[in-house]
């Protein structure tokens, strides 16, 4: 069995940094900060090391995403309330961080027949539509991830909460395909 390791492509993460939050104010205070609206209810603001995304909301909710890891996410989400702070911001002391989804990414390192994997895992978990979208994508009930399996053998997780999840998932689709005879 080939050893396969995941790539974290995005962790999205969300907690509640105060009670509300005035985004024309972060909006002014924040360089490159946008907000407008009309067009979207929060404001974007976006940083670069480590590189990362927010939506800020008037609820005082934020949203992070576009991180590499967990870490990450928890060292851009304290930065994010240390400049609010720094900008006369109060924010919640230990926000209650939860990552809703993490993307991966795996390779199983051979071409794959996505025909024979449909038949094979059967049609209840699976969609597989060529003519609509290039993958077969995978419902896995445990752990609760889609995996997007393509030909060329590349594995697209998604709706992880953990790395390890997404993990298992990429060992429950190798598992079920060297059972079926097709790695």
């Amino acid at each position: 069995m080939s050893e396969s390791s995941i790539k974290i492509e995005n962790v999205v993460a969300s907690t509640k940094l105060a009670e509300e939050f005035d985004l024309n104010v972060i909006e002014s205070e924040f360089e490159g900060a946008e907000y407008n609206k009309q067009k979207f209810p929060g404001l974007v603001y976006r940083v670069s090391d480590p590189k990362a995304a927010f939506l800020v909301f008037t609820s005082g909710k934020v949203v992070c995403t576009g991180a590499k890891n967990v870490d990450d996410v928890h060292t851009v989400i304290g930065n994010m309330a240390k400049k609010l702070n720094s900008i006369g911001i109060k924010t919640v002391e230990n926000p209650q961080i939860t990552v809703q989804n993490i993307v991966a990414s795996a390779d199983l390192h051979t071409i794959l027949n996505l025909n024979a994997i449909a038949i094979g895992l059967g049609l209840e978990n699976i969609e597989y539509e060529p003519e609509q979208f290039p993958g077969l994508v995978y419902r896995i009930d445990e752990p609760k991830v889609v995996v997007l399996i393509f030909s060329s053998g590349k594995l697209v997780v998604t709706g992880g909460k953990s790395p390890e999840d997404c993990e298992r998932g990429v060992e429950v689709v190798r598992q079920q395909l060297d059972n079926m005879g097709l790695l």
